[in-house]
C-alpha cells in the first residue's frame, strides 16, 4: 500500500521485518465500546497486557485519513476523546481515507488491515455476528464474511450475547471458518463462559493452537480461524440475569428504531446501566484475557 495511506510504526515494523511475534488489535473498543475515561486506560492495559505475554501489541485506526499501525498514548487520548470519529467497517475505509477522516476499525476493517501489514494474529472482545432477527433485516455483521475471505487468526470472547448465537455458528460453518474453543467444550458468549452451544474443537494450549493455526495456512484455505476464549469464571456473568438485561434493551433498540452500525454501541450502553457497570468490568477482563492468550499464540507461531 502507498506510504500515504498508511503508517506502520517503526518498531512494528522492525518486528515483522525479523519475524518477531505481533498483535494486532482493534479501536472500536475505544471509539465506540467504552465510555471515557474506561476506553484510553483498558487500551493501554491491554497493550501492557499483550506485551507481558511475548509479543508486540500494534493498535490499529485511521488518523486525519491514513491507516495507523501502532498508536502512541497521545493518539489513543485523541481517539477516545474526538467527537468526529467514526466506527469504520472494511467496506468504510476508503471513503473514511479519502476526506481525511478518523476513525475507530471494526473486526472486518481490523483483519483487512493486519493482512496488509503482514500481522496474523488478532484480538479483540467479542466479534459481530447474525443478528437477532436477522431472516427479516439481513442484520449479518461483515465480521463474518472477512474471517471467510482473510487469513488472519481472531482471538475474542465468542460471539455478543445480544446476537443469534447459532446462526452465527452456521454461518461461520458455511464461510469454511474453524472455530475452536480455549481450553473448553462450550462455545463461550463474551459475558458468559457457555452460550449453551457445543465448540466445533478444543485445544487446550497456545501451542496447540499456533500448530492449527500453522497447519491451517499451509492448507491455503483462505480464511481466518476464530479462537473463542471463554472470559475468566470469576469475571464471568449470571447467563440467567444477563440475558434478561440483554432482551430487555433488544427490545429498546427496537421500540427506538435503533439498528445497523448503532445497534451494537446502543446495547453495550444500555446493557452497562442495565447491569450496574457489571457487563463494563466483564468486558475489560475478557478483552485482556484474550490479548493474553493472542499474544502465547503470536509467540508460539514465532518459536
Amino acid at each position: 500500500m502507498k506510504p500515504e495511506f498508511l503508517a506502520i510504526h517503526p518498531d512494528i515494523q522492525s518486528a515483522l521485518d525479523q519475524r518477531r511475534p505481533v498483535v494486532a488489535l482493534e479501536s472500536t473498543i475505544i471509539t465506540h465500546g467504552m465510555p471515557y475515561p474506561e476506553n484510553v486506560r483498558t487500551a493501554i492495559e491491554v497493550e501492557e497486557t499483550v506485551r507481558a505475554n511475548g509479543a508486540l501489541p500494534a493498535t490499529v485506526a485511521v488518523i486525519d485519513g491514513k491507516i495507523a499501525i501502532g498508536l502512541s498514548k497521545s493518539a489513543l487520548e485523541r481517539l477516545a476523546t474526538t467527537k468526529d470519529v467514526v466506527k469504520a467497517s472494511g467496506r468504510d475505509l476508503a471513503a473514511v481515507m479519502s476526506r481525511g477522516g478518523s476513525a475507530g476499525t471494526t473486526v472486518s476493517a481490523t483483519m483487512r488491515i493486519a493482512a496488509l501489514a503482514g500481522i496474523k494474529i488478532f484480538a479483540t472482545g467479542g466479534v459481530g455476528g447474525v443478528h437477532r432477527g436477522a431472516q427479516e433485516t439481513f442484520d449479518v455483521s461483515a465480521d463474518l464474511v472477512e474471517l471467510g475471505r482473510t487469513a488472519v487468526t481472531v482471538v475474542c470472547a465468542g460471539v455478543k450475547s445480544i446476537l443469534d448465537i447459532p446462526l452465527t455458528l452456521e454461518y461461520l460453518e458455511t464461510q469454511r471458518v474453524p472455530v475452536i474453543a480455549a481450553g473448553s467444550d462450550d462455545f463461550p458468549a463474551f459475558y458468559t463462559r457457555s452460550s449453551g452451544l457445543k465448540a466445533d474443537h478444543r485445544l487446550d494450549t497456545p501451542e496447540q493452537i499456533a500448530r492449527a493455526i500453522a497447519i491451517h495456512w499451509q492448507l491455503g484455505s483462505g480464511s481466518g480461524m476464530l479462537i473463542a476464549n471463554p472470559i475468566p469464571e470469576a469475571d464471568a456473568l449470571d447467563p440467567a440475569i444477563i440475558d434478561g438485561m440483554i432482551a430487555d434493551a433488544v427490545a429498546e433498540a427496537a421500540e427506538q428504531g435503533i439498528g445497523r452500525k448503532e445497534l451494537t454501541p446502543f446495547l453495550l450502553a444500555r446493557i452497562n446501566e442495565l447491569s450496574g457497570g457489571s457487563s463494563l468490568r466483564a468486558n475489560i477482563a475478557l478483552v485482556k484475557n484474550n490479548a493474553a492468550l493472542a499474544a502465547r499464540i503470536a509467540a508460539s507461531l514465532d518459536a
